[in-house]
């Protein structure tokens, strides 16, 4: 290798204090070739005291002459990611003393917890470039942080919650006052057609007429102008308060805005793809809701797939009160209802659930793809939704693609339309809200795993003879019977003689192999006796520490423990196994 390649560990560095270091071992100077000097307290930053000074005392050995940074700069941004990795272990429930502390899953933990951008992938390398410099680091720490961190190309997120909240708040306002408006001209209708509405009440007769017309012909009553355009019959246009579309056929439909709103809704609420929710057919209320019972729809789902044949789908939306699932198709058929009448009497056989009104002929001509019946759109295309996000949304990336990750990674946290690998790897995987929720949960699977390989791993320690004052137990000798780590400190032991293995206070002299030898043995005979769950339960772990044991003293000592096994030995395992021993 190269010199230029080449780390090598700071020998002593933490017994050996650069010049360039105060009295306290904190304070670190750094002087550049000009003469400046840049000071730098560790006392600042929030590691625990001995990993503080080990940690000074590297970066005082970089910082000193020949240590290889020759600039400020360099030295500042590394303080910069020192004190963030200092933040992040103070927050964690049991931060390591000192470099050697440091285990895989909490720089596991680390790594995962830094952001997917370049300075996620400074943070994760320089710190672990770093810390290596100390020679007391353990190998697994080393192998972990020698993992190649890649440069991940930044995509589509999720919406943060505050964004989330403002795109469905922006969608829900739009789409719920053209709700209001055509349920309270629905009414107005309604009472008309029954008669309710007197001719004497011309006003509102007028107005009821005019929806009559907009509800049977897509439009209130016209005529051609002089100027060969159609305009509103005056009394008509007087009664309804003027021309404009909000006064005339938005009384009864939506607006191709307010269409996409409610799209943008149903992704969010639901996770849909968005050119399944621009093609969604009309959900029907299944035969088992009946009168009287919440109406639960069942909304047919197509996905296309690129060379193949369309992925199919059916989900079962019960509406049973305000926040169901189903509530939101029941307001989206409400609010369409008029347009879809329409559409079956002039014998249309597309369905969609997405109809709205045309605001003017032009509308059609950029909208390639898009099927119409009379002055009505079926449907809507992704740039009909692109064309919302831009106008009410964060215009970063595609609003429907990033409200569909963020509904299905974040909140339903389950598959939208895709298979669980797919979900998996492309859509949960590079996302960062959901690595974030992952950290705890790692964490603690790692701290699982190694305490279930510590209750497995031989504890006690190796002795040639007994030391001064060592009390013998059934399985081996005890140098601190006050003060077990199985009971409280001062009290004595009174845990099983079984786990004098799993004990670091036990001493374990060649006088005691054979009898542990035995008891090995005597261990494996059970597990051919009993149920399965009841030796996992209650044998497996003595049996898997003395499997350590044995590895430890090789087959040859091994043997010979068997081969010296003594009746005394057989009589104290015995009672041991069956409950019977007393010290």
């Amino acid at each position: 290798m190269s010199r230029r390649g080449r780390k090598a560990a700071l020998p002593e560095a933490d017994h050996r204090r650069p010049e360039v270091l105060s009295d306290s071992g904190l304070v670190v100077k750094h002087r550049i070739k000009s003469g400046s000097v840049k000071e730098y307290d560790f006392a600042a930053l929030p590691f625990a005291p001995a990993m503080r000074h080990s940690v000074a005392g590297l970066f005082g050995a970089k910082c000193a002459p020949g240590g290889g940074w020759a600039a400020h700069d360099t030295s500042s941004q590394m303080w910069g990611l020192l004190r963030a990795f200092a933040q992040y272990l103070a927050g964690q429930p049991q931060p390591p003393a000192d470099i050697p502390d440091l285990t895989v899953a909490t720089w596991t933990a680390w790594k995962l917890s830094r952001p997917q951008t370049a300075m996620g992938y400074v943070q994760i390398t320089a710190v672990a470039g770093f810390l290596q410099l100390d020679a007391r680091l353990s190998q697994p720490v080393r192998a972990a942080m020698a993992k190649r961190v890649p440069r991940i190309k930044v995509k589509e997120h999720a919406f943060a919650p505050e964004e989330f909240q403002q795109i469905r708040l922006a969608a829900r306002t739009t789409f719920r006052s053209a709700l209001l408006r055509i349920r309270e001209n629905t009414q107005l209708l309604g009472a008309w057609r029954d008669g309710a509405v007197a001719r004497q009440d011309r006003e509102n007769w007028l107005i009821g007429e005019a929806l009559d017309s907009l509800a049977r012909t897509g439009h209130v009553p016209r005529y051609v102008g002089t100027d060969n355009r159609q305009r509103v019959v005056f009394r008509y246009a007087r009664a309804l308060g003027g021309e404009n579309s909000r006064y005339t056929w938005q009384r009864l439909y939506l607006s191709r805005r307010e269409a996409a709103a409610l799209g943008v809704l149903m992704v969010a609420e639901h996770g849909f793809n968005s050119t399944t929710i621009g093609e969604l057919r009309t959900p029907r209320a299944t035969p088992e809701s009946g009168e009287g019972r919440f109406p639960v729809y069942r909304v047919e789902l197509e996905k296309r797939r690129r060379g193949t044949a369309s992925n199919f789908e059916t989900r079962n939306l019960a509406d049973f009160g305000a926040d169901s699932p189903g509530r939101l198709i029941t307001e989206a058929l409400e609010a369409t209802a008029h347009a879809r009448a329409y559409l079956a009497s002039v014998g249309c056989t597309v369905d969609r659930l997405l109809v709205w009104h045309e605001a003017r002929s032009r509308d059609w001509q950029a909208s390639e793809g898009l099927l119409r019946e009379g002055p009505f759109g079926l449907g809507l295309t992704k740039q009909d939704f692109e064309d919302w996000g831009e106008e009410f949304g964060p215009t970063s990336g595609s609003v429907m693609r990033r409200a569909r990750k963020t509904a299905n990674v974040v909140y339903r946290r389950e598959p939208g339309q895709n298979s669980q690998d797919t979900h998996d790897s492309v859509y949960v995987v590079p996302e960062p809200q959901a690595r974030q929720a992952a950290i705890p949960v790692i964490v603690d699977g790692a701290t699982d795993a190694l305490q279930a390989a510590r209750r497995t791993v031989f504890q006690a320690q190796l002795t040639d003879a007994p030391a001064d004052g060592e009390q013998q137990t059934a399985t081996a000798g005890c140098a601190d019977y006050e003060n077990s780590p199985f009971t409280e400190p001062g009290t004595g032991c009174g845990a099983s003689f079984l786990l004098c293995t799993a004990c670091p206070n036990a001493r374990v002299h060649p006088v005691h192999h054979p009898r542990l030898a035995h008891l090995h043995h005597a261990l494996e005979a059970l597990r051919s006796v009993v149920p399965p769950a009841v030796w996992d339960a209650d044998w497996a772990e003595p049996h898997a520490r003395l499997d350590d044991l044995k590895r430890r003293l090789g087959p040859a000592l091994w043997r010979r423990a068997l081969e010296n096994v003594t009746a005394d030995d057989r009589e104290v395992i015995d009672a041991l196994l069956n409950g019977g021993y007393d010290l």
